[in-house]
């Protein structure tokens, strides 16, 4: 799929790397829909970016919610043929941590918005995009999930997190396969410790930690690297059902 072809829904498209994907795609001659529920960062992603753009407010976990927005989104760019799922939160928490055990609605929300949401977009999507006109190799869309290197690796107080992250993993496989009869592929990137605005307020000394323990580059991955991985998934139709780390050759220790 060309790059300026493409019209595509992002959630969590207003920050972090959502909103890099947004940005490289807009610069490329795409059109991009932002799925979010911050009103001031999208008001403002979207300005940013331009008349290509489009924001929605929209909450990953509401079936229905979701699959109206698309289908607003869908009017708007005269369709949609790639899903990019950004949206997610950390649930950090040990299963029996200093207060007791972690609270399972802790456990249920980060489930939730990261396994959960990234499903209700995947499909609500790839029920659009199935009416598309086939391209080459009979493609009619894309839907890249994101995943962690947690989901392989998780360290101690990522129980919740690490098995959200590795459902989106498991479900890549089994969803490209099925999705291959109407020429939709699905691929998950796995990021390791990437510089989002979550780390914005970390302390110096435990940033440069964290950089030194990343074999090389020893630094953090940067959203405009994930947002090239994504690209790159995007233009090249042999990826199929699989999944990229994209890591810096990092392997999390347990804590």
């Amino acid at each position: 799929m060309q790059i300026d072809q493409v019209k595509a829904a992002i959630s969590g498209g207003v920050s972090g790397l959502g909103f890099a994907v947004a940005r490289l795609l807009i610069a490329r001659g795409a059109r991009v829909a932002l799925l979010d529920i911050n009103d001031e960062k999208g008001a403002a992603a979207a300005a940013e970016l331009g008349a290509g753009a489009s924001w929605h407010r929209t909450d990953v976990t509401d079936e229905n919610g979701v699959t109206a927005v698309l289908q607003q989104a869908a009017e708007r760019m005269g369709g949609i043929n790639a899903a990019i799922s950004c949206a997610g939160i950390l649930g950090a928490g040990r299963v029996l941590g200093k207060e007791g055990p972690m609270p399972l609605q802790t456990f249920q929300n980060t489930i939730m918005v990261n396994l959960i949401g990234s499903f209700n977009v995947a499909k609500a999507a790839a029920n659009l995009m199935q009416a598309n006109a086939p391209g080459a190799d009979g493609e009619r869309g894309v839907i890249v999930n994101t995943a962690s290197i947690a989901a392989y690796e998780g360290q101690i107080g990522q129980a919740a997190y690490s098995a959200s992250k590795g459902g989106v993993i498991a479900m890549t496989l089994p969803m490209a396969r099925e999705f291959a009869r109407i020429g939709v592929r699905v691929m998950t990137v796995a990021p390791g410790v990437f510089h989002t605005p979550m780390v914005d307020g970390m302390p110096q000394n435990v940033y440069d930690s964290l950089c030194a323990q990343v074999p090389f580059p020893s630094r953090l991955g940067t959203a405009d690297e994930f947002a090239a991985t994504v690209a790159f998934i995007l233009e090249n139709r042999y990826l199929n059902g699989s999944v990229i780390r994209i890591d810096g050759a990092i392997r999390l220790a347990p804590k």
